[in-house]
C-alpha cells in the first residue's frame, strides 16, 4: 500500500490518475493534455506502473495506459477504513465549533 500512496502523492501523477479515469491514453496525449514533456509523463507512468495502478495495453505501435480497477479498489477499501474514525472526529469539531458560536453569541447579548 505505501507504494500505492508513495506514487498517489506526487501531483503530476495523481492528474494522470484523473485524466485516465475517462479512459486509455497515450504517452503523448497525456502530455498534451497536462502540457507535460514525454519524457516527463513516462517517467511518471513507470512510477504508477511499478506501483500497480496503471497497465498498458499495446496496439500496433502505440502503448495505452489504463487504470488498474483492482489497485485503485485496494487503495479505496484502505482509506475507507478510516472513515469512521474522521467522521467522528468531524462531528466532535462540528459540536465544539457550535458551542463556540453560542457563547460568541451569548457575550454579545
Amino acid at each position: 500500500m505505501e507504494k500505492k500512496l508513495s506514487a498517489l502523492a506526487e501531483p503530476n501523477r495523481l492528474n494522470i490518475i484523473e485524466l485516465l479515469r475517462e479512459g486509455p491514453l497515450t504517452v503523448g496525449e497525456i502530455a498534451e493534455k497536462l502540457r507535460l514533456r514525454q519524457p516527463q509523463v513516462s517517467k511518471h507512468l513507470r512510477v504508477l506502473l511499478e506501483a500497480g495502478l496503471v497497465e498498458v495495453e499495446p496496439l500496433a505501435n502505440r502503448r495505452f495506459y489504463k487504470l488498474s480497477a483492482e489497485s485503485l479498489k485496494e487503495v479505496h477499501d484502505w482509506t475507507e477504513s478510516f472513515r469512521s474514525v474522521w467522521e467522528g472526529r468531524f462531528d466532535r469539531l462540528d459540536d465544539y465549533l457550535l458551542e463556540m458560536e453560542r457563547k460568541d453569541e451569548e457575550k454579545e447579548d
